[in-house]
C-alpha cells in the first residue's frame, strides 16, 4: 500500500492505493468510499481484492484529510469534487466505485456532476432520509438523536443513534414513545466527555441524509448503478432508503449478505460477513 496526499487550497486529500499500480491493474481502480467512516474502515473489504488495484480514502475532514477552508460541514457535492480529483491523479480515466452508507450518497453525487468518471457504482445502503414515505417521521427521529447527544453526550447519543438505526419498519407513534434509551446496554459510556463535534451525531454530516437525488443526471449518466443492501437490513432505515432509491431509480436493489457494515471485520467491534460480502461484490463488479 502506497499513501498519497492531494493538495487543494480547501483541504489536503489523503488517499491509499493498494494492490497493483493502477496502470498494472487488469480492471479500472475500485474506490472504496464511506462517510463519516474512513479508509481504516475498509481494510478487510480491501484485502480480498489483492489482484486490482483498490483506492482508499478519508473524506475532507475526517481523519488524515485536514481541512483549510474553516468549514466543518460534510457536504456530498464537495466531497464528490475531491474524489473527481482523486479519480483525475490515478490517471487511468473511469473507475469503479463501492460507496457505503454516507460514502454511497457521496458517490451518487460523484456520479450526478461527473458521470463520466465512473464505470460501475455500486450503492450500499445509502441513508437517503427524503426518499422515505416517512422522510419527515426520519427526520424528526434524526433531531431526537442529534438533541441526545448535545444535551447528554457521545453515550447519549449514541445509543439514540442506534435505536433509530435498529427499528423496524416506519416511524410511528410507538417509535417516539419510548424511552430514552440507556448508553451502558449498547456498551456506550454512561459519562459526558463534554465533546459535541462528533461527525455522524451533529448537524455537520446533515446534507448527507438531506441529499436530493437527481434522478434524470443518474439516469442519463453512462454509469452503470447498482443500490445494494444488506439482507438483515430491509426494515430498518437504512435498508428502507436504499429500497427506495433503488425504486427511484428504476431498479430492484440487489442483495447484499449481512447488514449496514456488512464487509467490515473486526475493524470497529461491528463484523459482517466480509467474504461473503466482497464475493458478492466481486459477482456485481464483473457482471
Amino acid at each position: 500500500m502506497t499513501t498519497h496526499t492531494l493538495e487543494t487550497p480547501e483541504a489536503d486529500i489523503v488517499y491509499d492505493v493498494h494492490g497493483p499500480l493502477p496502470a498494472d491493474s487488469p480492471r479500472p481502480p475500485l474506490l472504496m468510499v464511506g462517510q463519516p467512516m474512513e479508509a481504516t474502515g475498509f481494510s478487510t473489504l480491501a484485502s480480498y481484492f489483492p489482484d486490482r488495484t483498490v483506492v482508499t480514502y478519508d473524506p475532507r475532514g475526517l481523519g488524515r484529510s485536514v481541512r483549510k477552508d474553516g468549514r466543518e460541514d460534510h457536504v456530498p457535492a464537495t466531497q464528490a469534487g475531491d474524489l473527481h480529483r482523486v479519480i483525475e491523479a490515478l490517471g487511468v480515466g473511469a473507475v469503479e466505485v463501492f460507496g457505503s452508507s454516507g460514502g454511497a450518497v457521496t458517490a451518487l453525487a460523484l456520479v450526478t456532476a461527473y458521470p463520466d468518471d465512473v464505470r460501475t457504482l455500486v450503492a450500499h445502503e445509502p441513508p437517503l432520509v427524503g426518499v422515505l414515505p416517512d422522510a419527515a417521521a426520519a427526520e424528526r427521529a434524526g433531531r431526537a438523536m442529534r438533541d441526545a447527544y448535545q444535551a447528554r453526550g457521545f453515550g447519549a447519543g449514541m445509543a439514540a443513534f442506534m435505536t433509530m438505526t435498529s427499528w423496524k419498519g416506519e416511524f410511528t407513534d410507538d417509535y417516539f414513545a419510548l424511552p430514552a434509551p440507556d448508553p451502558a446496554q449498547f456498551g456506550m459510556p454512561v459519562e459526558d466527555d463534554g465533546r459535541r463535534d462528533d461527525p455522524l451525531l451533529t448537524e455537520r454530516s446533515l446534507a448527507v441524509t438531506a441529499y436530493q437525488l437527481d434522478v434524470d443526471a443518474l439516469t442519463a449518466a453512462p454509469t452503470r448503478i447498482v443500490i445494494a443492501v444488506g439482507e438483515e437490513s430491509l426494515d430498518v432505515m437504512t435498508g428502507r432508503a436504499a429500497l427506495a432509491t433503488a425504486d427511484r431509480l428504476g431498479q430492484e436493489a440487489t442483495i447484499f449478505p449481512s447488514h449496514h457494515g456488512g464487509f467490515l471485520g473486526g475493524e470497529f467491534g461491528y463484523a459482517g460477513q466480509p467474504e461473503a460480502f466482497a464475493r458478492k461484490l466481486r459477482e456485481v463488479l464483473e457482471g
